[in-house]
């Protein structure tokens, strides 16, 4: 017997479920702020934009590799913390620390020093981000076995994590605010010591003003990210793993054994049918969303504002926060009732259809005549979103049941937990990629205060259809996915029976 004397795990404790969903606000949070902070690499640091591109597609490459290693090494750990708790603690320091030296750069600096020094630190940033991040979502797939609860505690992780949404939008606002964090009189007289025009003092002054923003901001928030990066590792309880059989030794002088056998798991997870299912519409739904995830901003302060960024203000700031706090508080609880009532993959059709009309709205919504309207599609589009990673990560729970059920133990929700966000990175990579080339496809000027009204319908056309599109084909996938209610709780019934637990 694999695990004698232990216990089917089922409703998960509330200080559990706030611990996991405290992690997953990192998990939003990091991510989030470097997405802003990223286009001040370019303000902010004099970088050039091809070599600031690089600094964004680079690391995730190497991130790609990290995140199936690190699910590997969680499934086989032995250690009386746990397999995944010791990681989340260490992941979620080194992230934290590593967040904020990253971010200390100097404009002063050489381009290629500035370049160098932030690929390297990417790189081990990114080592300590993996060693938090993918033990941490194992980690929910096995804090419980019962088939609804599982969808509670990623509906709780989630509305938690939604926090983090509402927040970043802001640091636009707080990065460029000379109150917040002000520019050091010394570096004001050096400035001033230039003799430069006053045009050109400006710029500077506003340059050194962002940097300074984004060097302290990102001591907050590494501050932030350990503080809370570190309750799952304190309260959260996983599987009991300490019968657990077949698990590999993790050495050195196992390594090639050790990678021979992690090419072997992800091929073996990569069989699994419902998985891929749930693999493949997650990639269509956050990635159709988040190729034109920028759109929204381009279209209020071009379209709606005809390009007069003061005008625009805080609008798009209102419109991210707005559709985080619907996402959190008004869509998520709906879809656990959904989920509960009809089963997670019909709940999963019907939250995307929805998603898929508030995109629709968008285009009544975008009123250069009432910009209140912009608030109008926000809930119904929320349910895309809000649906998928409350849903698909329940139901990646119970493919791992299916997993142990068909190949045995140890557990893999490590590797499965691996593959699935490395899909999801993927996606984001091309999402990056794809979104550059919509806009020049569309005649986007940037160097153009006045689009044309031709780009800007375009323009528009592509923020609908391109989201409503890849939302369809994900419905289209799981029309006939299979791993139902009934079959799920056959399916644990039988692993307890395998297992001896009371």
């Amino acid at each position: 017997m694999t695990q004698a004397n232990s216990t089917p795990r089922g409703k998960v404790p509330v200080l559990q479920k706030f611990s996991f969903g405290a992690g997953h606000l990192v998990l939003n949070l990091l991510p989030g702020s470097l997405g802003i902070f990223m286009f001040f690499l370019l303000s902010a640091f004099g970088m050039d934009p091809f070599l600031a591109g690089l600094l964004g597609g680079l690391p995730r490459l190497f991130d790609a590799l990290t995140d199936p290693l690190m699910g590997y090494i969680t499934d086989n750990t032995k250690s009386s913390y746990g397999r995944r708790r010791p990681y989340i603690f260490v992941g979620a320091i080194l992230s934290g620390i590593l967040f904020a030296v990253l971010w200390q750069l100097d404009a002063g600096n050489t381009e290629m020093y500035n370049f160098w020094y932030f690929l390297i630190f990417s790189m081990i940033f990114l080592i300590g981000n993996t060693m938090f991040a993918t033990p941490l979502i194992a980690l929910g797939y096995e804090m419980t076995s019962d088939y609804n609860e599982r969808t509670n505690l990623m509906a709780f992780s989630q509305t938690i994590a939604q926090i983090a949404w509402m927040v970043v939008p802001w640091f636009w606002v707080i990065i460029a605010s000379p109150d917040i964090f002000p520019v050091g009189a010394e570096e004001i007289a050096r400035i001033g010591s230039l003799g430069l025009g006053e045009e050109e003092t400006r710029k500077m002054t506003e340059q050194a003003l962002q940097a300074n923003g984004v060097r302290k901001l990102s001591v907050v928030v590494g501050m932030l990210c350990m503080a809370f990066g570190i309750l799952p590792a304190i309260f959260c309880k996983g599987i009991d793993a300490s019968q657990m059989e077949n698990r590999k030794e993790l050495s050195f002088s196992k390594m090639f054994d050790n990678l021979r056998d992690l090419f072997a798991s992800i091929v073996q997870v990569s069989k699994n049918k419902p998985f891929m299912k749930l693999c493949g519409a997650t990639f269509l739904v956050f990635n159709g969303f988040q190729l034109v995830a920028s759109f929204s901003y381009f279209i209020i302060v071009y379209y709606m504002f005809q390009g007069d960024f003061a005008a625009a203000g805080n609008w798009p700031a209102w419109f991210s926060t707005v559709t985080a706090f619907a996402t959190a508080f008004m869509v998520i609880p709906v879809i656990s009732l959904l989920a509960r009532k009809y089963g997670k993959r019909q709940a999963f059709v019907i939250s995307t259809v929805i998603s898929i009309i508030g995109y629709i709205l968008k285009w009544w919504g975008f009123d250069p005549g009432n910009p209140w309207l912009i608030f109008m599609p926000i809930p119904f589009m929320a349910f895309g979103l809000g649906g998928l990673f409350t849903l698909m990560m329940s139901m990646t729970a119970d493919v791992c049941d299916l997993d142990e059920l068909e190949n045995g133990m140890p557990r893999k929700e490590g590797t499965f937990g691996a593959v699935y966000w490395w899909m999801v990175k993927l996606g984001q990579a091309i999402a990056l990629v794809l979104g550059g080339l919509v806009l020049k496809l569309v005649g986007f000027d940037q160097n153009a205060t006045i689009q044309t009204a031709e780009t800007m319908v375009n323009l528009r056309i592509a923020d609908i259809v391109i989201p409503a599109v890849t939302a369809a084909m994900a419905v289209a996938i799981m029309w006939n996915y299979n791993l139902s209610e009934e079959r799920a709780k056959d399916i644990k019934e039988e692993l307890v029976r395998r297992r001896g637990e009371i």
